[in-house]
């Protein structure tokens, strides 16, 4: 089990009573504290900054989102817990920094964010080889009630599709027709799209789930992914993104986004402290919704939109008031034409005839 001050070897003899297996499943613990024994002391020297650098790297090397996630560890965690030691990131100390956050302003659905990074890096570091974490502490996640529940209308989209700059329109129009996420829609290359036979294929490993799609391609997004590629043969062959600036792939939009949600109309506030009423992400909210209405099964709308579970299909699955209105006019349509139906075949009543002693 190790060595003693003087260098001699530490045995430990125990009787388990049992069968092997159970005498199997002893020893492997009894190994796992041994080795867990040296992680210790390894996890006394690591600092929590060299693990949230371990999983910006993981995001990149994964081709995930690492520009929304290094924004996070240089904003908030870095400042927070960068300079401590792995062995001192204790449960208290994660609940201050939450409520340091929240004193500050941040939403719960903000913060779980942040603690989510937080806690794949520390995952990743008690999974390295050797291990830089011992054990990982219990981070508490905030109960978010803030969950939106926004989608464009047809006009919005319209409205924003010409305020767009050249570069983001094509961005815009994907998103609304697929409701694919926006880190797939920007790692999308050329290899993963069949124009001839109108389908978009990712493949595992560039979604979320990890689990591979097949995408169909509508009759605009077509035409817009034919443009796309002509420019890029024309002017960037080299260019294996679909989506780019200038031969170079798009990161981000941000900037162009707000500029067109206020042309459009689709702001609040003032110019300088308002604020869009349309995130990117309520297209992936719109095109489930649209695939729904345009009477696809909900299960191949799950599969094009990537949803695993039913109960977070039905989040994006929004009813808004204008589909109330529509359902309360097909009832009424209903009943009025089951009573006229009803009418038209309900035959006469018959006259009784009166019978008696003449």
């Amino acid at each position: 089990m190790g060595r003693d001050g003087t260098g001699k070897r530490i045995y430990e003899s125990k009787t388990i009573h049992g069968n092997k297996n159970d005498a199997q499943a002893y020893l492997n613990e009894a190994l796992r504290s041994r080795d867990l024994a040296g992680t210790e002391a390894a996890s006394q020297r690591t600092l929590v900054s060299e693990l949230l650098d371990g999983v910006v790297a993981d995001y990149k090397i994964n081709g995930k989102d690492h520009a929304w996630a290094e924004r996070k560890v240089r904003l908030h965690l870095r400042p927070a817990f960068g300079a401590l030691q792995v062995r001192r990131l204790t449960t208290t100390v994660i609940q201050q920094h939450i409520l340091s956050r929240q004193e500050a302003g941040a939403e719960n659905a903000t913060i779980n964010r942040e603690l989510a990074i937080l806690k794949r890096a520390l995952n990743l570091g008690r999974k390295h080889t050797p291990p830089k974490v011992a054990r990982v502490p219990y981070i508490p996640m905030l109960e978010e009630n803030n969950v939106r529940k926004g989608f464009f209308e047809d006009d919005e989209f319209l409205s924003l599709r010409e305020a767009l700059p050249s570069e983001v329109r094509p961005i815009l129009i994907f998103a609304y027709y697929t409701g694919c996420r926006k880190g797939e829609i920007l790692n999308l290359k050329w290899s993963q799209v069949d124009l001839k036979e109108r389908v978009i294929r990712l493949d595992p490993g560039t979604t979320k789930n990890d689990e591979p799609r097949v995408i169909p391609i509508t009759a605009e997004l077509l035409e817009t992914l034919k443009v796309q590629k002509a420019t890029r043969d024309a002017q960037y062959p080299d260019c294996e993104h679909v989506f780019s600036r200038q031969g170079e792939p798009v990161k981000n939009f941000r900037k162009s986004w707000d500029q067109a949600c206020l042309k459009a109309g689709l702001w609040k506030g003032d110019e300088t402290s308002g604020r869009p009423t349309r995130l990117f992400h309520d297209l992936r909210r719109t095109g489930v919704r649209n695939l729904v209405r345009a009477g696809a099964p909900e299960r191949v709308a799950m599969d094009i939109s990537g949803h695993k579970t039913r109960s977070v299909f039905d989040r994006y699955n929004i009813v808004s008031e204008s589909d109330l209105r529509d359902a309360a006019t097909k009832l009424d349509d209903y009943i009025t034409a089951k009573r006229r139906a009803t009418t038209v075949q309900a035959p006469p009543k018959q006259k009784r005839q009166k019978t008696g002693t003449p």
